[in-house]
């Protein structure tokens, strides 16, 4: 079985950081999302992997390759103009298996494949959409089951007290080939709004699986934040580069070079060849990408930076998220989200 990652589009409520970059591709943990996408489904056996791409698709497969370093395949599926979800699928319907997994890529997650692929094989119908479950869903897309699991309609951002359940689709879906005969080629097509509508209108079986575990849709900044927060805490144990030290919640990659008197405060997580000047203040929930260079009596908290950053002596830095090669003066910032413009927005 093959997974197909929908990557294609841009981030534009992460904006300026994914100006230029699909929203896959921003960091979390000092790695792009898209590659601890990949590895999370290489566990979970798949080896078999096709990307879906629009804008700035160079970076996607100058990073990823062929996936050979990874120990995997991955093919690539070009859209010359935006097609939507269903329309993405039909695109790559050529590079895809007879069964195979559709993933939104910019969804943070992790998975039970195998229980999901279990359930979409007992029931026999062409979708298997997983779902989550949430607090409040009036601002998603929550589904209506019967009692064998059977979606039976979806509900567009309902009123909290009207929704039928607190069950969402997680963006994640299992499909037979024959479902893409009901998706027409050749322009956008929503598999929300269109595709299982059709499919569960003309009874061809669309079921709701719940995925448990973590899940978390990134698109807004105080989520891209509450990812990295996670992170540290380990509520979201997605892998961590570098070496915990002595167990303090301390994370320091290779060739971290640190000043005299550095206070780390933590949860803090350090990437490769970072040099910290003396009597910085680095912490708490801090996230430092590799190569960046932390001046002399610099003080970060609740901060993520990209790769790359240069960040002043005497700088103050709290809830501010960097992208790479940032360059910051000795100025205090507070909820900056910024670019190498130096562009703020609050």
């Amino acid at each position: 079985m093959k997974a197909l990652f929908l990557a294609g589009g841009l981030g534009t409520r992460l904006r300026p950081l994914t100006e230029h970059l699909p929203k896959p591709m921003a960091l979390v943990g000092n790695r792009p999302w898209l590659e601890h996408l990949l590895l999370h489904y290489k566990e979970q056996g798949i080896n078999e992997f096709v990307i879906a791409v629009k804008h700035y698709s160079e970076l996607i497969e100058s990073h990823l390759g062929d996936g050979s370093k990874y120990g995997v395949r991955i093919d690539y599926s070009i859209e010359k103009e935006l097609l939507g979800t269903a329309g993405a699928i039909k695109n790559a319907e050529h590079l895809l298996s007879d069964r195979f997994i559709v993933v939104n890529a910019d969804i943070i997650h992790q998975v039970n494949l195998a229980s999901a692929l279990k359930f979409h094989i007992n029931h026999g119908g062409v979708a298997t959409i997983c779902l989550t479950e949430v607090e409040d869903p009036s601002q998603y897309g929550v589904v209506e089951q019967i009692s064998n699991h059977q979606i039976t309609r979806f509900i567009e951002k309902p009123k909290k007290e009207e929704a039928p359940s607190n069950r969402i689709n997680a963006g994640i879906y299992i499909m037979e080939r024959r479902a893409l005969g009901f998706v027409p080629s050749g322009r956008s097509v929503s598999i929300e709004k269109e595709t299982f509508p059709l499919l569960i209108e003309n009874g061809s079986g669309v079921y709701g699986h719940p995925i448990g575990g973590y899940w978390m849709d990134m698109g807004t900044k105080d989520r891209y934040r509450q990812v990295h927060w996670d992170v540290l805490d380990r509520r979201f144990p997605v892998k961590i580069d570098g070496k915990e030290v002595e167990g303090k919640g301390i994370w320091l990659g290779d060739n971290v070079r640190v000043g005299q008197g550095v206070l780390f405060i933590p949860p803090v997580m350090i990437g490769d060849n970072v040099t910290i000047g003396d009597r910085a203040i680095i912490g708490p929930y801090v996230v430092v990408g590799k190569s960046s260079r932390i001046g002399d009596q610099a003080r970060m908290a609740n901060s993520i930076l990209w790769d790359r950053c240069k960040i002043s002596a005497g700088a103050q830095l709290n809830e501010c998220i960097f992208g790479s090669d940032m360059e910051v003066g000795p100025h205090i910032l507070h909820e900056a989200v910024c670019n190498r413009t130096l562009e703020v927005q609050r």
